[in-house]
């Protein structure tokens, strides 16, 4: 049994903002993997089915952010999860926007969601990093976290959330080598793609007459 965990804040005030990011790529992987119906059990929306061959619980915690792990602890004890056996995905300040890293264990970064989890239930879970990019101040981050993506993110936000979920069967099956590959050769692709139609769009204005 596998344990995958979407971090954010419940509520549709919440839904478009940056650290919800972990919410949207847990609504596409159970979208396209046609789980069951999300229903309330452990203070999260929970959900079960299979992703290749294993089975998976899929989970977004309602406790908000920082007391995530009032929801996942006791979920993974009631399930018997294996701490390599829970994967977490989540926003990170400090990845540039739309670059993916993904590793076990270690530290939670400041991150309440995670420092959460350890808290209730373990330090040695994988971790899905999804960069949002650091607003430049650290008193500027609290905000920064919880405003919604740009108009001019969605671009690069749908096509991460979509590269994760075709790849996270990977990662649930037990070849993270080949998921950081996959997923590090995408983001890294989706970056340069959109510095260049930055560029694109710089230069079109330096051109355009005044």
């Amino acid at each position: 049994m596998n344990l995958l965990v979407g971090l954010g804040n419940p509520g549709s005030e919440y839904s478009e903002n940056r650290h919800n990011l972990g919410f949207m790529v847990a609504d596409e992987i159970h979208r396209r993997y046609n789980f069951a119906p999300y229903r309330l059990k452990f203070d999260g929306e929970l959900s079960a089915g299979e992703i290749g061959d294993a089975k998976v619980i899929l989970l977004k915690p309602t406790t908000f952010m920082n007391e995530s792990g009032k929801c996942v602890g006791p979920a993974a004890r009631f399930y018997k999860i294996a701490p390599d056996k829970l994967v977490v995905m989540h926003d990170e300040i400090d990845l540039a926007p739309g670059k993916v890293r993904v590793k076990i264990g270690g530290g939670v970064a400041g991150h309440n969601g995670l420092r959460s989890i350890a808290q209730h239930f373990s330090r040695e879970f994988w971790r899905v990093r999804i960069g949002i990019g650091h607003p430049g101040e650290k008193d500027l981050v609290t905000d920064h976290v919880l405003r919604n993506f740009a108009p001019t993110d969605r671009n690069w936000v749908s096509k991460i959330i979509d590269v994760i979920a075709d790849a996270i069967p990977l990662l649930i099956l037990g070849r993270d080598t080949e998921f950081r590959a996959k997923v590090g050769l995408a983001s890294g692709l989706l970056q340069k793609v959109e510095t260049k139609e930055k560029d694109c769009a710089s230069n079109r204005q330096e051109e355009s007459p005044k």
